[in-house]
């Protein structure tokens, strides 16, 4: 099953919602990354087994760069509702492992 971390910028409603479904989840204060750098937030990510969940496109210049990771699902800032958002992850958790999404990056 996955676990997550949401980049600074994702509401806390995202990681409150995925938590009542009993989703292991980390937020950046959580993680004491708030300021870091989106490397630093990857790095974390890869470390403790967490799939990125950001609207920040600078992860997916990372990715591209060839930064490992231990996968990212990328949500542009203008799909913002935390439903939606909680549901798919939700979906992600029960469906996939980290094996499938490591180094991979998904778009909601």
């Amino acid at each position: 099953m996955l676990s997550y971390h949401l980049d600074e910028h994702i509401s806390h409603a995202i990681a409150k919602g995925l938590r009542s479904r009993s989703i292991n989840v980390s937020t950046t204060s959580d993680a004491g990354l708030v300021g870091a750098s989106d490397l630093d937030h990857l790095k974390y990510g890869l470390r403790e087994s967490r799939v990125i969940f950001t609207n920040d496109a600078d992860f997916l210049r990372l990715a591209a760069s060839g930064q490992f990771h231990a996968g990212i699902v990328y949500c542009h800032p203008s799909k913002s509702d935390v439903g939606e958002v909680v549901r798919y992850l939700a979906l992600m958790h029960d469906c996939l492992g980290p094996a499938d999404i490591s180094g991979k990056i998904e778009f909601l």
